[in-house]
């Protein structure tokens, strides 16, 4: 049987909505036993959340008792459900002795709150001096901002992604999608994962401090935009980069279709399939610094052959040149492409409480290694599905105790 890279690792995972979860669901996807501790009143606020999949379809509003949020059953898969009143003393100390047995606490909760609950690290790495603790939060556990409170829409303003997303002279743009607190949920998988390594050399466990801000802001300043205004160039390029020309988006005669040169080479094949190996002489048109400055003249010119022909016949035209070029794919058409269906990237969710597949589509894990199973085998579950499981596992609680917590509304 083949291994799961994370086989073994036990991970109490105290977050919401989607920065950890996505981490969680990462780990949970490399093979981690990942335990959702939810709150046994409000529960994971996703799961009865809109939007809403069931028996009759997806809806804003909930129709029937088996319907459940989306969100959840997207970020729960391969996940067990326990609930735990963290705010009892009882729960508290519960979740000491679970603690004990985990390898990696996660929570992204505003800073300071785990410490008000006396579960922050300090306190756990007295219980289990091996274990990875890791906080996720807006803009880090240190500095001047460090207690405001964040998603991702702050995130993206704060990091400057949004000064420099969207058209020349449009105001401000948020990403097409939630980016700043995925790409977070990325940095502290592989950031527990890395402690984790660091832990199995040396024997000792440690914090990892995630800012959603730093995490953005790290992935933006690899362009130099500190400089643009010394170069000439607007903060917000569109489509474009500052170092090609062409590299668009232009309108095909039924769509639209991304072209980019990378180098003179592929510009002189691209003038010659354009039918204009005229300009070749242009020792203008032929200077990339040129045409970084005139980009306008630039994309007018491919624009005119584009806007003529299908994007089909543009694709294969660029594909038979060695030219990069994609066509821009709506959501339905990216589900419809044969390479995500050939490697199985876009699954169907299953509803625990409906017992059945939705109509709804869920990204699988997206990478895939040559000796170990990856992938998310098991759908998300009824929130507080395993709590008796787990407390008898990882904190010794039997089964008349287990009654008891019950009926005193800590589990």
């Amino acid at each position: 049987m083949t291994k799961r890279i994370l086989d073994g690792v036990k991970i109490l995972d105290l977050t919401r909505f989607f920065s950890g979860p996505q981490c969680t669901l990462f780990l949970a996807g490399l093979g981690a036993e990942v335990i959702k501790i939810d709150d046994p009143d409000g529960g994971d606020p996703t799961a009865f959340s809109p939007p809403f999949a069931g028996p009759h379809g997806v809806s804003f509003e909930r129709r029937t008792q088996e319907d459940m949020g989306i969100a959840y059953l997207k970020r729960a898969r391969s996940k067990k459900s326990a609930t735990l009143n963290l705010k009892s003393a009882d729960g508290k100390e519960l979740f000491l002795r679970m603690s004990r047995q985990a390898d990696v606490v996660v929570e992204n909760f505003s800073a300071g709150v785990a410490a008000r609950l006396g579960i922050g690290y300090d306190v756990l790495r007295e219980v289990n001096p091996s274990l990875v603790y890791c906080s996720l939060t807006g803009y880090g556990s240190t500095g001047p901002a460090k207690n405001l409170k964040a998603y991702d829409l702050m995130v993206q303003a704060a990091a400057g992604l949004m000064s420099i997303t969207g058209q020349p002279g449009a105001g401000p743009t948020k990403a097409g999608s939630p980016l700043s607190d995925a790409i977070a949920g990325l940095f502290a998988a592989f950031g527990i994962v890395a402690a984790l390594n660091y832990r199995q050399r040396t024997g000792h466990g440690q914090s990892v401090d995630v800012s959603m801000t730093d995490c953005l802001l790290s992935l933006i300043l690899d362009e130099p935009l500190d400089c643009y205004r010394e170069l000439g160039l607007s903060f917000q390029q569109g489509n474009r980069i500052m170092r090609f020309s062409p590299f668009n988006a232009y309108q095909s005669a039924d769509g639209w279709v991304t072209i980019g040169a990378a180098s003179n080479d592929d510009w002189s094949t691209l003038l010659d399939l354009m039918g204009r190996s005229d300009l070749k002489d242009d020792p203008d048109i032929m200077s990339v610094s040129w045409r970084l400055s005139n980009n306008a003249t630039v994309d007018e010119i491919v624009s005119k052959w584009t806007s003529a022909l299908p994007t089909a016949e543009i694709e294969q035209q660029m594909r038979s040149a060695r030219i990069p070029c994609s066509p821009v794919r709506t959501i339905d058409d990216v589900l419809a492409w044969d390479q995500i269906v050939a490697r199985n990237m876009a699954v169907s969710l299953w509803n625990p409480l409906a017992k059945a597949t939705m109509h709804v589509k869920a990204a699988s894990f997206p990478l895939q290694f040559g000796d170990a199973d990856v992938g998310y085998d098991t759908p998300a579950p009824i929130p507080g599905a395993h709590t008796e499981e787990i407390l008898r596992e990882m904190a010794g609680v039997d089964a008349a105790e287990f009654q008891r917590l019950r009926e005193r509304n800590i589990i």
